[in-house]
């Protein structure tokens, strides 16, 4: 009897941690939204403006990118469902590809900003716009959220393989989905908003 109110004290205190995790990451996503609030807010008020550049076309670099953040999406999100059935070898894989189209987004993030500058779309200097600067803006801003992904993803993928994750115990792959799935929408948002509001 001792050990079964003792177990299920342990549970209670898994549970607690997890939502507690859970709801400091949900404040933190939170916050970032507001703050991807004010930039885009920023971005209408000042569309306004006369010098305000409506005849451009975003890279093609943004396209290939916005693909590969929403597989990257599922790869992550289908890791998760593989630990759940302590299948670690396919969690493995799609952790590593996860993590492989992650720094693709990066590298394609940074092909469009090439882009951009062949098109004569400058972030700063005499050739440069308003416009422009708010996209390399709301970019690059995304871009370190997106590395403090990266971060976490790192240290899931670490932890994976020291074995810490199972069909018990997923709290780590958890949190990170959730954030990666957040800057996934988060780009989404961004990149729609872009390519519509000109």
């Amino acid at each position: 009897m001792e050990m079964t109110i003792k177990g299920m004290t342990a549970n209670e205190h898994k549970e607690r941690k997890a939502r507690s995790y859970k709801l400091i990451l949900w404040f933190a996503m939170i916050s970032m939204t507001m703050m991807f609030a004010g930039l885009t807010s920023a971005y209408v008020v000042s569309a306004s403006r006369p010098d305000w550049l409506k005849d451009f076309d975003l890279p093609s670099a943004f396209y290939a990118s916005t693909v590969v953040i929403v597989i990257s999406s599922l790869t992550f999100y289908f890791a998760k469902k593989a630990i759940q059935k302590d299948n670690r070898s396919l969690t493995t894989s799609l952790l590593l590809v996860t993590l492989a189209l992650g720094l693709l987004f990066v590298f394609l993030q940074f092909e469009g900003f090439n882009q951009m500058i062949a098109m004569g779309l400058n972030p700063t200097g005499p050739t440069s716009t308003v416009t422009t600067s708010f996209i390399y803006v709301v970019v690059l801003v995304h871009f370190a959220h997106l590395f403090g992904g990266l971060i976490s993803l790192l240290i899931i993928i670490y932890n994976h393989f020291k074995q810490k994750y199972n069909s018990g115990q997923t709290l780590g792959i958890e949190l990170g989905a959730m954030f990666w799935h957040f800057l996934d929408f988060l780009w989404l948002y961004l990149f729609l908003f872009l390519y519509f509001f000109k």
